[in-house]
């Protein structure tokens, strides 16, 4: 089994910057690829952005498209999401999660999940 602990959440301007952490412990961590979603209140768990095992590809929800970059730095067993231009819609709880196939990466049936870290974007 694969643990997986987010940070990097923080309280931030509309227009700033944030990068978030996933760091995996567990497991190979080479032999997953890792997803982030993030939750509002009130809302349903969404996808944010996605990244294969080896780092070669990418997959992003339109919402983020050229504000977020995911990448991932194996030997430090960490996955990162650095999100710029942020917006007040992009306020919520970050997880990042982990599953064997890059197939299917914006559906939420990864095998493994973090607990989140909260991200608030003001106005």
């Amino acid at each position: 089994q694969v643990q997986l602990v987010e940070s990097g959440g923080g309280l931030v301007q509309a227009g700033g910057s944030l990068r978030l952490s996933c760091a995996a412990s567990g497991g190979t961590f080479s032999n997953y690829a890792v997803g982030w979603f993030r939750q509002a209140p009130g809302k349903e768990r969404e996808f944010v952005a996605a990244i294969e095992r080896s780092g070669g590809s990418t997959r992003y929800a339109d919402s983020v498209k050229g504000r977020f970059t995911i990448s991932r730095d194996n030997a430090a067993n960490t996955v990162y999401v650095q999100m710029n231009s942020l917006k007040p819609e992009d306020t919520a709880v970050y997880y990042c999660a982990a599953r064997r196939l890059f197939t299917r990466v914006e559906v939420d049936d990864y095998s493994y999940w973090g607990g989140g870290t909260q991200v608030t974007v003001s106005s």
